[in-house]
């Protein structure tokens, strides 16, 4: 699958991306809205470079990088004629749970304990004043991915044969640009990065222990087989989204719409966030801290994913990717 042929594909001058000449080996470029990409090892004069080398050193790299955006010099490549890889191999994944609040009521409704026949609406009102409780006590929630999860944006998405339930939830991530630890909320926006499109696919059969209900949540079973985190396709600068807490995610399956939700809907913004996983962690250069997913999964819509869906998300600012959902052994 290809980036979509659009004349802008982000907001702002330029973006970062981690693209390869097809069956030749990643690297990292400089991608301009109108399609085009420039190779940055040479510029930079590192044959080995990376994205997260140049996110390692975001605070001298930033203007190197805007002076070659407005550079339009050749050495110039159409990104149609590439493929486009995850724009970051980041060293930490920090993934924010319930974080939507219409998300986290349909969740509460859908995941019903047995026994609980009350009406919805009653269900709904409980989720709600929990939600309500948990901005007023100021007590996100944040766990931790795997890097080995990440695929690329229009890369196709291996269902496992266990997973019983596969479930989309498209999501804002951001990238964080320099170590943070125990930052203020005032701060965290500073270091970060940039930003970009994240699929947290989920088996929502595995969620919960069932073998021991006590223990809680099983993320890893749950959120980290191979390809079950799309990213990309780019990582736009900070400073070409006027508001990250102001931006709409829209997810579509086989075309319909599913997801279409603006991140204001977010219990805690992205510096809470931000600041808030730098509290226990050390955030470093190129980390993602996923923000959570707006209503409209699939435990909603009680259509889970299957062998051929295909995905389209797209984040206001951000661009789009496209992946195709394929059952494990038809690969």
């Amino acid at each position: 699958m290809k980036p979509e042929p659009a004349s802008a594909l982000f907001a702002g001058p330029f973006a970062l991306a981690t693209l390869s000449v097809p069956g030749g080996p990643a690297f990292p470029a400089l991608v301009t809205p109108d399609g085009q990409a420039l190779g940055l090892r040479a510029a930079f004069g590192d044959e080995r470079l990376t994205v997260l080398d140049v996110l390692d050193r975001w605070e001298t790299a930033l203007p190197r990088l805007r002076a070659l955006a407005a550079d339009t010099g050749p050495d110039r490549i159409p990104v149609s004629d590439l493929r486009v890889h995850a724009p970051v191999e980041p060293r930490q994944v920090l993934q924010s749970g319930a974080n939507y609040r219409q998300h986290v009521i349909d969740l509460h409704v859908a995941h019903r304990a047995p026994g609980d026949d009350r009406p919805e609406e009653e269900r709904r009102a409980e989720a709600a004043e929990i939600m309500d409780r948990r901005a007023a006590e100021d007590l996100p929630y944040v766990f931790i991915g795997l890097p080995g999860a990440i695929t690329g944006p229009y890369d196709d998405v291996v269902l496992p044969a266990w997973a019983e339930q596969p479930d989309w939830e498209l999501e804002l991530a951001a990238v964080i640009g320099r170590p943070a630890h125990r930052v203020s909320v005032e701060e965290a926006l500073d270091c970060v990065a940039g930003y970009t499109i994240a699929n947290d696919l989920t088996d929502r059969a595995t969620v919960f222990r069932r073998d021991m209900p006590q223990i809680g949540t099983d993320w890893l079973r749950s959120k980290n087989a191979p390809g079950f985190t799309p990213l990309g396709p780019w990582i736009v600068p900070a400073g070409s989204i006027a508001d990250p807490d102001d931006l709409r995610l829209t997810l579509k399956l086989n075309g319909e719409t599913m997801q279409d939700e603006s991140t204001r809907d977010m219990i805690f913004g992205v510096a809470r966030m931000v600041a808030y996983a730098s509290q226990t962690a050390r955030l470093l250069p190129g980390d993602l801290v996923l923000t959570g997913s707006p209503a409209g999964n699939g435990m909603h819509w009680g259509r889970l994913l299957r062998d051929g869906d295909v995905m389209e998300g797209t984040v206001t600012g951000l661009g789009f990717q496209r992946t195709r959902c394929v059952a494990e052994g038809a690969a």
